[in-house]
């Protein structure tokens, strides 16, 4: 409720913690014969250490394409989802029509034997090979001429790109030298390659005084506001499933409403009140991040808002590579999550906010790469080879690395399904 004094806000951090009450694939045709092959296949299935793939000019180049071409397939199969929130600035959020997204990593198609015979002699051997290869594709991959350096090139060749500073014409294209994501190169195929890493791509625009507010003021909010996604987004406990207590903490605690809700949605997760849209969380009993760094490209606004009040708008994409958390499986998959955030830094002489916390105004989410129809407070990423065990993706098909668009331009009917993506 807007007040008669009009003295500035005030700068002093907040404190600690909040008050809590609040088949097929097209068969691959090789000059390798089949006695080669099946050499190669029980070398592999026994485990041996100097197992090398069978000699070929472009058998290396192959093998990569043709498994490429089945998680290309396997990425039209299954989904991204969507969600909406919105809340106008200190009322309660309204309810979300619930855009969901299923898996973008579907089974990979197993490329056809030439003969029933052929499967036949060796389909048991065969299915062992196949089994440990996609567990840990390093046992093949490895092993092929080249395909470490041309991992390291690759990545070398990812030049970071320039801040994004406004919101992109076109999504970005393929990038030039594809690859199946690894351990030691996890964003390996993917334009997130070239994007900044962690908070350091969380870059602010310069302040200046606005509505009333001082340029002290407005950068506050704009730290803030980045403060937030890194809580929410980006914290190492919180990935891993913990309590976004730092996230809570630049909230306006008189905002009591909205703070119950974000407590019961993280204790009682349901689908019109799922955590998920505003912190990524991971169940650690299924998945762990592969390695420390998660790609993040996006680009933050501000502008006045009513009189003593500034808004600040972000729109980031994080990409997240993940491993299965039991076993040894090098097998990685990424799930891409796209946000969209308005929060507002009020005067506390004119308005009834927590001085130095921000109104968490409005926010939009869209997953990809996570299962559909599971409402546990965990994103779900399936993996090369498993079988999705959500709902069915039945929506349309995205480009996760399209940001040419803002998430609110989706329908209402589009919002109501599970969808699909076209790459991760």
């Amino acid at each position: 409720m807007p007040n008669d004094e009009s003295e500035p806000v005030t700068t002093a951090p907040p404190p600690e913690q909040p008050d809590k009450q609040p088949d097929g694939q097209p068969e691959f045709k090789s000059s390798i014969t089949d006695e080669q092959w099946e050499a190669f296949q029980r070398e592999v299935a026994a485990g041996g250490e100097g197992a090398a793939a069978p000699a070929e000019p472009s058998a290396r180049a192959r093998m990569v394409a043709r498994q490429l071409g089945a998680q290309d397939e396997a990425a039209r199969s299954g989904g991204r989802r969507r969600w909406r929130r919105r809340k106008a600035a200190q009322s309660q959020p309204a309810s979300p029509p619930g855009w969901r997204t299923g898996p973008a990593w579907q089974e990979f198609n197993r490329t056809r034997s030439r003969g029933r015979q052929a499967w036949s002699a060796v389909g048991v051997l065969l299915a062992v090979a196949l089994a440990l290869v996609a567990v840990r594709p390093s046992l093949l991959l490895d092993r092929l001429p080249g395909h470490a350096a041309d991992a390291a090139a690759a990545e070398a060749t990812a030049s970071q790109l320039p801040a994004e500073t406004v919101q992109p014409s076109s999504a970005p294209s393929e990038v030039d030298q594809p690859g199946l994501p690894t351990l030691d190169h996890p964003f390996l195929g993917s334009p997130a390659a070239s994007w900044a890493d962690g908070a350091d791509a969380i870059e602010l625009p310069t302040a200046k005084a606005v509505g009333g507010l001082s340029k002290e003021d407005v950068a506050l909010a704009l730290r803030r506001t980045k403060e937030f996604l890194v809580a929410t987004s980006l914290n190492p406990a919180v990935l891993r499933g913990g309590q976004p207590d730092k996230a809570f903490a630049l909230l306006n605690l008189k905002d009591f409403s909205l703070l119950s809700q974000l407590h019961r949605a993280l204790d009682k997760p349901t689908r019109t009140n799922d955590p998920l849209t505003l912190f990524s969380r991971f169940d650690p009993d299924e998945v762990k991040p592969a390695g420390d760094v998660v790609k993040v490209r996006g680009h933050m606004t501000f502008a006045a808002a009513e009189s003593g009040q500034v808004r600040v708008q972000a729109d980031y994409t994080f990409v997240y590579p993940l491993v299965k958390a039991d076993g040894d499986s090098d097998v990685v998959a990424r799930t891409i999550i796209r946000r969209e955030v308005k929060m507002i830094l009020a005067d506390p002489k004119r308005w009834t906010v927590t001085p130095g916390r921000m109104v968490l105004e409005q926010w939009n989410a869209a997953f990809y790469n996570d299962e559909c129809g599971i409402y546990d407070g965990y994103f779900h990423p399936t993996f090369p080879l498993d079988t999705a065990s959500g709902s069915p993706a039945t929506g349309k098909a995205e480009d996760p690395y399209d940001r040419s668009h803002p998430l609110s331009d989706g329908s209402e009917s589009d919002a109501k399904e599970c969808g699909t993506t076209t790459r991760t």
